[in-house]
């Protein structure tokens, strides 16, 4: 979208935060300021300011957003796992699907701009998220936490790597749709959670 979003009296706040969720998908960060996303939404300058008082709050319920929605996409792809590395592994997929289609994904969330300890929202949306992961790693782990972190990490740079790679054209360029991308993070998830599992079990 590169015009005026037709805003009417109503949800203000609402319709900025969708703006800015726009304008992180065209151009990330960079892309981002209060009066761009005044612009678009079709308010005045001053306008975004009742709601939020610089840049960063704005970015930050962006990526709140964002968050709500990648755990509600998490929780509805775990519910048909059979096993905590289905579990993990169905997260990877649901990721990769989720930022095709929204281009927000751990980059905005946690992004180094914005001071979590500052937007308590935020911190709250980000921590249930890894929580999520964190339940069935623990699981495959046994327990460790430091290696459940370990997977974590993995699985993580595994899922946004295909979707950051699909997203710049790189794993399309034979003609792979969005689900076949998907279905090859779940598939390096399962691998990743697999070794983890028969780690922890020789570790018994």
């Amino acid at each position: 979208m590169t015009g005026r979003r037709r805003y009417h009296h109503g949800d203000l706040r609402d319709a900025l935060v969708e703006t800015a969720l726009e304008l992180l998908a065209e151009g990330g960060g960079a892309a981002l300021s209060v009066a761009e996303a005044a612009r678009r939404t079709g308010v005045s300058s001053a306008a975004p300011y009742r709601h939020f008082p610089n840049r960063e709050s704005l970015f930050a319920a962006a990526a709140e957003r964002s968050a709500v929605a990648l755990a509600e996409a998490f929780e509805k792809a775990m519910a048909r796992a059979e096993s905590p590395v289905e579990a993990l592994a169905a997260t990877a997929a649901a990721y990769v699907k989720f930022v095709v289609k929204r281009r927000a994904g751990f980059d905005v969330i946690f992004s180094d701009e914005i001071d979590a300890r500052k937007e308590q929202a935020l911190a709250t949306a980000g921590r249930r998220l890894m929580d999520m992961l964190l339940e069935p790693a623990l699981r495959i782990t046994g327990g460790d936490g430091t290696a459940a972190v370990t997977l974590l990490e993995n699985h993580a740079a595994a899922a946004h790597g295909y979707a950051t790679l699909y997203l710049v054209g790189l794993l399309n360029r034979r003609g792979r749709s969005t689900d076949m991308v998907a279905t090859e993070a779940a598939r390096v998830s399962r691998t990743l959670a697999e070794a983890a599992a028969a780690g922890a079990d020789k570790g018994r």
